[in-house]
């Protein structure tokens, strides 16, 4: 698909709220402490790279093979913000298009750790850090999740903390008609 000059992968998910017929909403009382999940793989192509750096970080190293070979990175790797709209959308098919979210109030930490190159698989591993409910607004919790990109070799490629608020299970039953 073709967006300008951006060429994007086949969309996997429909956007929009999830029908309640269909899919099982997930609440805050479905994120403990722990390993959530783990999510991919998703194959990176050197086309994606370049049109995303194209459009949203046109640096040498993210656009050009011979400006790349001579950079830190060694070769052409994609731009840290296309890995963590990539992880983004990972985690929205994986779990996120299908809980009670209600947003996220930002990033607490985010590192990259090293690049990803073209032809690169994903993996996505997904733990929640820490889960407690909201003092302010008691029919909310608020869950941060503490994420890893990694490669196909395992090799850890970006670390991200980040909570969101969830809706808490007995606030969204209490709505529901009668």
């Amino acid at each position: 698909m073709r967006v300008g000059r951006l060429r994007l992968p086949q969309i996997t998910a429909t956007i929009g709220p999830p029908s309640s017929k269909s899919v099982i909403m997930l609440t805050f009382e479905d994120f403990p402490p722990g390993h959530f999940g783990t999510y991919g793989p998703r194959r990176v192509t050197r086309e994606e790279i370049l049109a995303f750096a194209a459009e949203f970080d046109p640096q040498p190293m993210h656009l050009d093979e011979e400006a790349a070979s001579r950079s830190m990175l060694q070769g052409l790797s994609g731009s840290g913000w296309h890995l963590c709209s990539i992880m983004m959308r990972m985690m929205f098919d994986g779990f996120i298009g299908r809980t009670a979210s209600l947003g996220s109030p930002g990033v607490n930490e985010l590192r990259w750790l090293a690049p990803f190159r073209p032809g690169d698989d994903l993996t996505l591993d997904v733990d929640v850090a820490e889960a407690r409910v909201s003092r302010s607004r008691p029919e909310t919790g608020i869950v941060t999740f503490k994420c890893w990109a990694r490669n196909a070799a395992g090799q850890e490629l970006c670390e991200w903390v980040s909570p969101i608020i969830v809706r808490r299970r007995a606030a969204i039953a209490t709505e529901r008609p009668s």
